[in-house]
């Protein structure tokens, strides 16, 4: 007999197995030598009460053997396939749209401006170090896209996309450690993503899909409502049947190549704001409610949202043990956002805070046209870099300085490496967001109580959030409603907010193509 069963134990006891044995044996209310195996399939951590406490789910087989169910992922050698999808970027979206192909029979062929994850490093050092600035690698662009050097967060309220499962399963089986099968909130660290990638791009290979680096698409030829052939940089040209375009947030050219070649896209809203960075000791005391924190008990993290005029104002993509990165995607712009490796061990915690950015309030000043958004964004990221030394150290302030509007004489240690700046962020920031900002942190004090104080820096600006364009396409058969062939896709566009919800809306595209394939 098999049983699922519920246990909430103290940190204390989260490594004692005959503990766990014992109390599952208890709930069982039959003998510890009954159960002759436990597996575990969901874990959380419950801070609500001054006693914290590990919620943790088991199957529990009673006189039996629990079943080794694993199911391997299968691909089809698509070597000698000779319709080819083409599939513009290489981040999370563009790979798993890639993989799900290889599963179907179709042959991928992966198209990235930037470079694999090994050598795209050379130019994160050369951001982070020197200021500069690779437009076609960095932080946002190459190999797994912007995910690759994140915190590797797989969280996603997206059910409704596909099988969650699906995709963890994947990452497990390319070296991910088997926890995200069962954490609440899983994550793999910017430490280990790029072997993850590694691996898939050893599949996608091995299986007949080829994928190409520094192979940035500038140009498109279309016939009939349909695109026929992309243009590269380098020269080559790449004929199309169906093409995806999983190009990331920030892959401003494409836009404005599709805007040229008068291909519908949309103006969409998007978020705008800051990164603060707090001592993670302090946000440990804030959520554990002791400090410091039991050794058993991992970086604490927080997820926090107000209405502020109507507007929401909440944390984004939150790094506990983190570090504050360069994320600009050309020169003249300050850009930042946050990472974690996967023991989360810094002594710093940072979160995007920010706060959503409307159609209507942006024409309503003065932002017109589809590119009003992007206008926007990119003026504020400018505004950044003018306020800086013409490096990559980035605007900040004191939290409380920030709030009340006052400038600051110094700023706390930071995780951030080209180094910070004390400037006027308050006075840099349009002024309806800043507003909107100050009177978010106040509130976030109510429910975290301890945030707001001069511990924590403000760090300009976090602006990459999303992106402030959209791609359309049918709901249904996931291409556009006028370019036939042309399925968008992921986060650039305007269809996915992470890795999970990029790689499952991938896997999507890659259904809906070989659905359109067979109906022909």
């Amino acid at each position: 007999m098999v049983k699922e069963v519920e246990i909430r134990i103290s940190p204390d006891h989260i490594d004692d197995e005959q503990f766990i044995k014992d109390y599952l044996a208890k709930k069982c209310k039959v003998p510890a030598s009954d159960i002759k195996s436990i597996k575990l399939i969901k874990r959380s951590i419950d801070a609500r009460k001054k006693n914290v406490l590990y919620q943790l789910k088991y199957l529990v087989a009673i006189n039996s053997i629990l079943k080794n169910e694993i199911k391997e992922t299968k691909y089809i050698n698509a070597e000698k396939e000779t319709q080819k999808i083409v599939i513009v970027g290489a981040g999370p979206a563009g790979y798993f749209a890639a993989l799900r192909c290889l599963e179907l029979g179709l042959k991928p062929v992966v198209l990235d401006r930037g470079k694999d994850v090994r050598a795209r490093r050379r130019d994160l050092r050369s951001i982070q170090q020197e200021g500069i600035v690779n437009p076609n690698s960095n932080y946002c662009f190459g190999e797994g896209g912007a995910g690759t050097y994140s915190d590797g967060k797989l969280y996603t309220r997206s059910h409704k996309r596909g099988n969650i499962k699906d995709v963890l399963q994947i990452l497990v089986e390319h070296g991910a450690k088997q926890d995200i099968l069962i954490d609440a909130h899983p994550h793999i660290g910017s430490n280990k993503l790029p072997g993850i990638i590694a691996n898939m791009r050893s599949t996608i290979r091995s299986n007949g899909g080829e994928i190409h680096f520094d192979t940035k698409v500038i140009d498109l030829v279309m016939k009939n409502n349909r695109i026929v052939e992309l243009h590269s940089e380098n020269g080559k040209i790449w004929p199309c049947t169906k093409v995806t375009f999983a190009t990331g947030h920030s892959a401003r050219d494409i836009y404005k190549l599709f805007q040229e070649k008068k291909i519908t896209i949309e103006m969409k809203p998007f978020a705008l704001g800051v990164r603060i960075e707090h001592p993670q000791a302090l946000i440990d005391k804030i959520q554990y409610k002791h400090a410091p924190r039991h050794s058993n008990l991992p970086a604490a993290s927080y997820k926090v949202v107000s209405q502020i005029y109507k507007k929401g104002v909440f944390s984004f993509c939150m790094c506990p043990g983190g570090l504050v990165v360069p994320s600009a995607t050309m020169p003249g712009e300050i850009v930042v956002n946050g990472m974690s490796l996967s023991k989360r061990d810094s002594p710093y915690a940072n979160s995007g805070v920010v706060t959503e950015v409307g159609v209507g309030e942006l024409k309503s000043k003065g932002y017109e046209g589809v590119f009003g958004g992007l206008e926007f964004q990119s003026g504020v990221e400018q505004q950044m870099y003018q306020a800086s030394d013409g490096t990559q150290a980035a605007p900040a302030q004191r939290l409380v300085d920030f709030v009340e509007g006052k400038d600051s004489s110094s700023l706390q240690p930071s995780s951030y490496i080209p180094g910070l700046l004390a400037a006027p962020l308050h006075k840099l920031l349009p002024d309806f967001i800043y507003e909107r900002l100050k009177r978010g942190v106040v509130e976030f004090d109510k429910k975290l109580k301890g945030y707001y104080t001069q511990e924590a820096n403000v760090i300009g600006v976090e602006s990459r959030t999303s992106s402030p364009i959209r791609i359309p396409r049918d709901k249904e058969h996931f291409n556009h409603p006028e370019i036939t062939n042309l399925y968008p896709c992921g986060e650039g566009a305007g269809y996915a907010g992470g890795i999970l919800s990029a790689a499952l809306d991938g896997r999507n595209v890659a259904n809906a193509i070989h659905s359109a394939i067979n109906q022909h």
